[in-house]
């Protein structure tokens, strides 16, 4: 099933339904917190596609000029649209549904990762919960584990992850069983979901995300 997915399709479809929540939204919404500490909603839309146009040269240079350090590079791509009101960014997710650049790579799991994330960053919150798609989870859940900067791998080294409402597992040792879409938050270590996860591995998630 894997080998037929069609990644860029889901990422395009993920960013079309992020555009169309973000169309509703309120001022007040916009400037709401999020899962992302310290980030307001139009601070994680602007996140989400500041590295859409850097190729892997672009990419280098940004860490150069950051120092090296992750949270310094984010800051600066979220500063570079600073000026964009909410109606210029909800454009400019319309105009970016297709990924490119650095967000295209391994086939759009990129895109499709970081957008499924950050969607659910700013609907939590919000209290406006959806449910993700299967074809898109069953997509991000792999990719999620293993891509280096969502740090996954010392969360979930030695244990056993299960969804409970799709049929995917990984992992040897202690299960950690729930949602699929909390099971992703939680992946990405967003303490916020571990409440919906249960079994005897879940106290060992829980420690090592910080909750």
């Amino acid at each position: 099933m894997t080998a037929a997915i069609d990644a860029k399709a889901l990422a395009h479809d993920e960013r079309a339904d992020l555009a169309d929540l973000l169309a509703t939204l309120t001022p007040d919404q916009w400037e709401a917190p999020t899962l992302c500490p310290d980030w307001c909603v139009r601070d994680v839309v602007a996140h989400i596609f500041s590295y859409e146009d850097l190729g892997v040269g672009a990419l280098v240079r940004s860490f150069l000029a950051g120092g090296l350090n992750a949270d310094r590079v984010n800051a600066a791509g979220v500063a570079r649209f600073a000026d964009y009101s909410t109606d210029d960014l909800v454009a400019m997710v319309r105009e970016r549904l297709q990924p490119r650049g650095l967000t295209s790579m391994f086939g759009g799991r990129i895109a499709l990762t970081d957008g499924a994330i950050h969607h659910q960053d700013i609907r939590r919150p919000l209290g406006l919960r959806r449910t993700i798609p299967a074809e898109r989870l069953l997509c991000v859940l792999p990719f999620a584990c293993t891509a280096p900067p969502i740090g996954a791998r010392t969360r979930i080294r030695g244990l056993t992850l299960t969804a409970t409402d799709l049929d995917w597992t990984t992992g040897t040792g202690p299960v950690v069983e729930g949602p699929a879409e909390a099971m992703l938050l939680a992946i990405a270590g967003r303490h916020d979901t571990l409440h919906e996860l249960s079994g005897p591995g879940q106290p060992i998630l829980a420690s090592r995300i910080g909750a």
